[in-house]
């Protein structure tokens, strides 16, 4: 599915402030592969799923998804294969636009925009009906303005928004960081529920230990740009969580 070869990206080369992002790294993600991300500040993991996503291209190497080659290509040109969740819960939805039109802009998503977006009575319900999953209580009020919910309900919509136009990749840039308990743990039981349901390639970078041990079916530790360590779905399931805190001690 997604396949990185050699892959480097230096900031401000040639200067005296230049840093070293990517060194080099050799990485192949299967196809509905889970795969978690982590590291301490300035490992590289959020330039690497910048690097996939395309919103930076790289200095040198090569990125393959589904056998084409997108190095050069920047993030738009990406968007028939990835969809991306952000931080801040704000950054997925128009605040102004109900939560109806958020997801019906999401399922056009990638494709040719009219003079008018339709709404019927069987998108309506197929919006409900995906809402309802969240048990939120939200299924009731989709004419309701984005910007009026809380940042978990509208980070747990942006997840269900990102599947509604059949992307095959879900970027998670720590979903969770800015959400309470509560939220983050329904957030990610969606971010589960989809990639199980939709066959996704899932790649979750999280500062979350606990998330990092209980979610995903691999899970790789970067540092200095570096991947250090890559435990595979056996040996993932072998790791105890005392252990994976002790890889930052």
């Amino acid at each position: 599915m997604i396949d990185i070869k050699s892959l480097y990206k230096v900031y401000n080369r040639g200067k005296a402030n230049r840093v070293d992002a990517i060194n080099g790294i050799d990485l192949f993600i299967t196809t509905e592969e889970f795969l978690v991300i982590v590291g301490s500040n300035g490992s590289g993991k959020s330039t690497l799923l910048n690097l996939i996503a395309g919103s930076v291209l790289p200095t040198s190497g090569t990125i393959n998804i589904d056998g084409d080659d997108v190095t050069k290509l920047p993030d738009y040109n990406r968007s028939k294969w990835i969809a991306r969740v952000f931080q801040n819960p704000m950054s997925g939805t128009a605040s102004e636009l109900s939560i109806l039109d958020n997801f019906r802009l999401a399922a056009i998503r990638t494709g040719i925009k009219g003079l008018t977006i339709g709404v019927n009575e069987a998108f309506k319900q197929r919006v409900r009906t995906a809402i309802a999953t969240l048990g939120m209580g939200l299924e009731n009020k989709i004419e309701q303005p984005m910007g009026t919910l809380s940042g978990g309900q509208r980070q747990a919509l942006t997840l269900l928004m990102s599947v509604m136009d059949n992307c095959k990749i879900l970027l998670l840039d720590e979903p969770t960081a800015a959400l309470d308990p509560r939220s983050a743990e329904v957030v990610m039981r969606t971010a589960e529920k989809l990639t199980t349901e939709f066959k996704l390639t899932t790649i979750l970078i999280t500062h979350n230990l606990k998330d990092a041990f209980n979610y995903g079916d691999r899970i790789i530790q970067m540092a200095e740009g570096k991947i250090i360590r890559d435990l595979r779905k056996e040996a993932k399931q072998q790791l105890m969580q005392m252990e994976l805190f002790d890889w930052f001690s």
